[in-house]
Formats: structure tokens, C-alpha cells, sequence
């Protein structure tokens, strides 16, 4: 878990320990395979796996342009980030749709 709070404080220092907590819940499982545990930012089926997984189910946002929108500036955010963890990049669209406190 402080793993994965670290990883996120590379994007936001002011990160919520609570809600890294409720993301690395949600996934379970998924986590422990390396290939799942991670987002790749060039695989439209990946992508799509988040929007509908992620945004629509989880958080709740039907619009699709909202959703692409904050995968898409997630997705430059860690450009540089060439393993990127899926907790973060969850965590990234959930705070630029302003859904954290709802998670």
C-alpha cells in the first residue's frame, strides 16, 4: 500500500492515503499480476477497459468526451512513466473528474 501512495505522490503531493486505500481495494486482485497492475497508455482496448471499468461503473460518469478527456491528460501527465501503475493512473482520472471524494 505505501508502495503504491508513493507512486502517487509523484503526481499529487497532497494525495488522499484513503483514497489510494479504496483503489488498491477495488482492484484487488488485479494487482498481483504484473501485466494487470499496470496501464498502457497505447492500447485502445486498455483504454476502453478503463472508461467503461473505471469511469462509467465506478465513478459514475456516463459522458464519454469527459472520459476520454481525463484518460487522455492522465495519460500525458505520465508519459514519461514508462510503467505505468494501474492504482495511480486510476487515481489521476478520478481526481481530474472530480470523483475522489466519492470513491
Amino acid at each position: 500500500m505505501t508502495d503504491y501512495l508513493a507512486d502517487v505522490k509523484k503526481y499529487d503531493a497532497a494525495a488522499s492515503a484513503d483514497a489510494v486505500a479504496k483503489i488498491v481495494k477495488h482492484l484487488g486482485i488485479a494487482l498481483r499480476n504484473r501485466d494487470s497492475s499496470l496501464v498502457s497508455c497505447t492500447d485502445s482496448k486498455e483504454l476502453d477497459r478503463v472508461k467503461t471499468n473505471w469511469v462509467a461503473k465506478k465513478l459514475g460518469i456516463a459522458d464519454g468526451s469527459k472520459a476520454d478527456a481525463a484518460i487522455e491528460k492522465t495519460c500525458k501527465a505520465m508519459e514519461a512513466d514508462n510503467t505505468k501503475i494501474r492504482v495511480t493512473f486510476y487515481y489521476l482520472v478520478a481526481k481530474d473528474l472530480g470523483k475522489l471524494a466519492s470513491l
